[in-house]
């Protein structure tokens, strides 16, 4: 009986070595600055502007509307760029998930109305 305690005694030292000698699980990668990311959305939002804003002038050029009507659409997405740098600008550069979700509505409007 005394070797069978022995035996169990020598195997939990054993063992409790044996996890201090065993090297920890990597640290997890960190995950993306948050600050970086809400600054991509800002730039895929501008980036959105651009494109619609390219789009309008060549409507323009070919005719499909006069370019007044073409100036009032610039006009709107201007104004909605506005609205994206001031909602930025409250949160040190960047736009919240929230607030880009609301600005490509507004854009899905306004690319609606270009005649998408």
């Amino acid at each position: 009986m005394p070797r069978l305690i022995r035996a169990l005694a020598a195997c939990a030292l054993l063992a409790s070595v044996a996890a201090c000698v065993m090297t920890p699980p990597p640290a997890p990668h960190p995950g993306p600055n948050p600050q970086q990311i809400a600054d991509q959305r800002l730039h895929q939002v501008d980036g959105r502007i651009d494109n619609l804003s390219r789009r309008i002038d060549n409507r323009v050029t070919q005719g499909y509307y006069p370019p007044p009507q073409g100036a009032a659409l610039h006009h709107r997405l201007e104004t909605i760029r506005q609205e994206a740098h001031d909602m930025a600008a409250q949160h040190g550069g960047g736009l919240s998930a929230e607030e880009q979700r609301v600005l490509n509505q507004e854009l899905d409007n306004a690319a609606h109305a270009i005649g998408e």
